[in-house]
């Protein structure tokens, strides 16, 4: 995970890079450069010799980057135009050293030099923008005017610029167009963006990334986010308090390396995930949710049913999931069907509740709340549970004799329990066990349900919501929606990348809840750190998504599409 740093740690950083290590600026910004040039030459098919670049640069720092980046692509053989937006004397610094170097390289290339270099001054860089066409020319367009520092929107003229490029974002003969830092526009501490900004096709970062890189809406106009590190050591990014992250391949990719097959494994050391689902009416639910929790690599995965669906539901499951009853007493799931399948619960590594289930049945709100009390292993609750009285069990629980043994002293730091709650009833609410926690999945609406609000102005501020939630419940959550937010109980917050909005379809979340319970199965078994699971978990199922997406085009892939790519996901991610 990366850690994401607001503009003025970034700034701390660079700081304590010079300070503390000796690096100096320049130095810093030269790094820079050859990254950013090194993603262009990767997007131009390995080669810019022949190509022609516009950059557009400011007089900062990040206007210094576009300076040094024109000298590195026509040192590669590109043809270069810079337009610089802003007068000398308002150049300053690094900027202002790179900017004399570039005046050089200019002043002593002949006329029939080859590739070309042209400095668009201040005043005539206008002719360049008033043409028809005036972005159409280039085979790439840097965006190095505004980087993280920008808290005001873009002035007249810059804005007029960025719709002017932004009105052709779905011509054919668009051009690459690169960022450094964030889009021109955008204030990095500010997933709203507060006015005109261009839209980026890729976004070079450097360090860390900074919110609105991440977080939506700002995030969609960022296109690709590359983060890079230019010479700042990981010990000053670790030492920033930020508790915002960012999910990334190697996530997925070292947990499947943990969980990797061995010559000696069988069924019963790969974990059992016990899947609670369906009804009449929803019976796909449980059959989605069975089948993904077996193709994410557990030993077994049982789907316990209601006996109204049950013919249903086997009828459509892979025939190696195993298709048990929950008894009914007109038309409800009956009172005792905990004691009734408490061997098949027992024999559980993961337990995943909710999908598909009626969330007004009194015995699917008894069994919820019977398993939650008694729980010896992680639960997922989402969908129909998440409405069958969660919040109010939530708020106080006593916990059972048979987990008191196995529950430590309750973490001060985590726990919030409400006046007059006992400690054991403390030790419930926040979940302090490690083995045991409470995984939650709702999308925007469930969520303000558990919150008890219909007032969405409390959620607006994503991150804090799912952060206050998840520290005073002591639960994980999963915050499902554009850009999926996975909270701990000790206050990180992660934001996932991958994922589309081919996914805002029926069935994805009865998907990614059975990729969980499989992860989670697997990793209650082999021991393995549950937080880490579910981000590695959500990943996966992103990335499942985005492979779906390519396939089969976001209007025609289903859920089960999604599922099915898993394969290419674990081998994408397992080569790497």
């Amino acid at each position: 995970m990366q850690k994401v740093l607001t503009a003025e740690q970034m700034r701390t950083v660079d700081r304590l890079t010079i300070e503390r290590y000796g690096i100096p600026s320049i130095l810093l910004m030269e790094n820079a450069a050859h990254a950013v040039a090194r993603v262009i030459t990767e997007k131009l098919g390995g080669s810019v010799k022949g190509k022609s670049v516009l950059i557009l640069s400011g007089k900062g720092n990040n206007g210094g980057d576009g300076f040094a980046v024109a000298r590195v692509l026509w040192n590669a053989g590109a043809a270069i135009t810079v337009c610089l937006l802003f007068p000398d004397d308002e150049i300053v610094g690094d900027a202002k050293q790179n900017l004399s170097i570039l005046r050089g390289i200019h002043s002593a290339q002949t006329f029939e030099a080859e590739p070309a270099i042209c400095l668009a001054e201040v005043g005539t860089h206008r002719s360049f923008f008033d043409r028809p066409d005036p972005f159409f020319g280039p085979d790439v367009v840097v965006d190095a005017v505004f980087g993280t520092g920008l808290v005001r929107p873009l002035g007249e003229e810059l804005s007029i610029l960025a719709r002017q490029y932004n009105s052709d974002l779905a011509s054919e003969k668009r051009p690459i167009f690169l960022s450094i830092d964030i889009p021109s526009g955008l204030s990095s501490d500010d997933p709203e963006p507060i006015g005109e900004h261009f839209s980026a096709d890729v976004t070079v970062g450097f360090t860390a990334a900074k919110l609105a890189n991440i977080l939506p809406p700002a995030s969609r106009s960022n296109g690709e986010l590359i983060i890079e590190n230019i010479g700042s050591s990981q010990v000053l990014i670790d030492e920033q308090p930020s508790q915002l992250f960012l999910a990334e391949s190697d996530d997925a990719s070292m947990w499947l390396a943990k969980t990797a097959f061995s010559s000696g494994d069988y069924k019963n050391k790969r974990g059992h995930a016990l899947v609670i689902a369906g009804s009449d009416d929803y019976s796909g639910a449980a059959v989605m949710c069975g089948n993904s929790a077996m193709r994410s690599g557990g030993g077994l995965t049982t789907l316990l049913v209601p006996a109204s669906c049950k013919v249903e539901i086997a009828s459509r499951v892979i025939p190696e999931v195993i298709v048990k009853t929950l008894a009914e007493t007109d038309g409800e799931v009956s009172g005792d069907a905990y004691a009734a399948n408490a061997e098949t619960i027992r024999q559980a590594d993961s337990i995943l509740i909710g999908p598909g289930l009626k969330a007004n049945d009194k015995g699917i709100e008894k069994l919820i709340r019977e398993i939650v009390q008694n729980r010896t292993v992680p639960v997922v609750i989402d969908a129909g549970a998440l409405s069958a009285g969660v919040r109010t069990l939530l708020s106080a629980s006593p916990v059972s004799p048979a987990r008191k043994d196995r529950l430590p002293d309750p973490d001060p730091g985590l726990s919030v329990a409400e006046p007059g709650l006992d400690a054991e009833s403390a030790s419930m609410r926040t979940g302090v066990s490690a083995h045991h926690p409470l995984i939650l999945t709702p999308h925007e609406g469930e969520f303000l349900r558990l919150l008890g609000t219909e007032d969405k102005s409390v959620i607006k501020d994503r991150v804090a919501a799912v952060r206050e939630y998840a520290t005073s419940n002591g639960v994980i959550l999963v915050l499902k929606g554009e850009r999926v937010l996975i909270g701990a109980p000790d206050g990180r917050v992660v934001v996932n990348p991958t994922g589309n909005s081919g996914l805002g379809k029926a069935g994805n979340g009865d998907t990614l809840a059975g990729i969980l319970a499989g992860f989670i199965a697997q990793a209650a078994k082999m021991d393995i750190d549950i937080f880490e699971t579910v981000v590695a978990a959500v990943y996966v199922a992103g990335m499942a998504g985005d492979v779906a997406a390519k396939k089969y085009g976001k209007r025609v892939m289903t859920a089960s599409d999604v599922r099915e790519c898993l394969t290419e996901v674990f081998e994408a991610l397992e080569k790497k």
